[in-house]
């Protein structure tokens, strides 16, 4: 019954935009029609592996980089308040510059490789996941911790049995956010300066007015998007399965 509520509103969606692009002359809305027939071109055959998986990649390695050192960072200044202290301004001042307004400073800066975009889209996704886990280390009941020491664990054992899984919950909600802002930084690097991606093979067909290919890129962009999350909230759900046990029994 959930699946079917679920595809109904998607599904009523497509109608109604199949319906109402049928007859349509307008060269900014084509119909469904022809959008589908460019996705089905473009996207499951010739730009899958030059420009869908350059954009895939881009994004997760960015990620990658922005969790791990989130994670770390994230777990030192909830460890120790004069060092969140001493650094709480320097991440409120990068933590409020614009993700935008950084792409243009790493072109300059690295080129318009890979390199720069990768270093953006982690740079602007590290804050959620540092934020998230200095809340979640603050936040750990204080009698794990005593327990811990009584079980005379070492420190290495106490972060990586106690800690970390305590907080984990709370990090996988910051890595979640970060995965959003993530894909909104992967189109906006690549419709800058770039030679390949999903971002700008969606400008280019703007610009060369080939609407049904820039409606299409714009479908993929939404399928690549609930995909992501959907496949995000599996693994989130099997590292965290003793965490949504424990909720579902309270």
């Amino acid at each position: 019954m959930r699946i079917y509520l679920r595809l109904l509103l998607p599904v009523l969606l497509v109608v109604g935009w199949w319906t109402t692009s049928a007859g349509s002359t307008s060269p900014f809305y084509p119909p469904l029609r022809d959008v589908l027939a460019a996705f089905g071109e473009s996207w499951l055959f010739a730009r899958l592996g030059s420009d869908l998986v350059p954009s895939v990649t881009r994004l997760l390695v960015g990620l990658l980089i922005a969790t791990l050192v989130g994670i770390v960072i994230g777990v030192a200044l909830g460890r120790s308040r004069l060092l969140a202290r001493a650094l709480n301004p320097v991440v409120q001042f990068c933590r409020s510059i614009p993700g935008t307004a950084l792409v243009p400073v790493s072109v300059v800066l690295f080129g318009i490789g890979d390199g720069s975009k990768i270093l953006v889209i982690a740079f602007v996704c590290l804050f959620p996941v540092l934020l998230s886990t200095l809340d979640a280390v603050r936040g750990i009941d204080p009698e794990l911790e005593d327990v811990a020491r009584s079980y005379r664990l070492t420190r290495a054992q106490r972060l990586a049995f106690v800690l970390l899984p305590a907080a984990a919950p709370q990090i996988f909600a910051g890595i979640r956010t970060a995965l959003g802002i993530a894909f909104i930084m992967m189109v906006v690097t690549e419709l800058y300066v770039a030679s390949n991606g999903v971002g700008f093979v969606t400008l280019s067909a703007r610009n060369s007015f080939d609407v049904p290919q820039m409606w299409a890129g714009t479908v993929l962009l939404g399928l690549l998007g609930v995909t992501l999350s959907a496949l995000f909230l599996v693994l989130q759900r099997r590292v965290l399965r003793w965490h949504i046990r424990m909720t579902e029994r309270n």
